[in-house]
């Protein structure tokens, strides 16, 4: 992942909505779910969510598939994958590390 590409996903990932769509598009699976779908467990209005996916999608962080008259959108878990392990890859220097706990260094002295 180049930085361009993080910095695109980390914006759309920036906003509480779209974190909220995306952790949902994540746990609905390869799947994934519909507008509609994604609306009522949200609560969200047609026409912001149509932004907020609009904002995933030209992230690279989610894709729409047609299935008949509906669509369907899921997290692109490559993506997901690939901006962690940019995030990540160089902790501790390259060396193994192990995070005890969640205000823990990641590397042991």
């Amino acid at each position: 992942m180049t930085p361009t590409q993080t910095v695109k996903a980390l914006a759309a990932l920036a906003h509480e909505t779209r974190l909220a769509v995306f952790r949902m598009l994540v746990q609905a699976g390869p799947e994934g779910l519909t507008p509609g779908g994604i609306a009522e467990a949200l609560a969200i209005a047609a026409s912001p969510l149509s932004f907020h996916l609009k904002e995933l999608t030209h992230a690279g962080l989610i894709a729409a598939r047609p299935d008949g008259r509906k669509i369907y959108y899921s997290a692109n878990f490559t993506a997901m994958n690939d901006l962690v392990a940019y995030l990540t890859e160089n902790c501790c220097g390259g060396a193994a590390c192990e995070a005890t706990g969640a205000t823990d260094a990641c590397c042991a002295p």
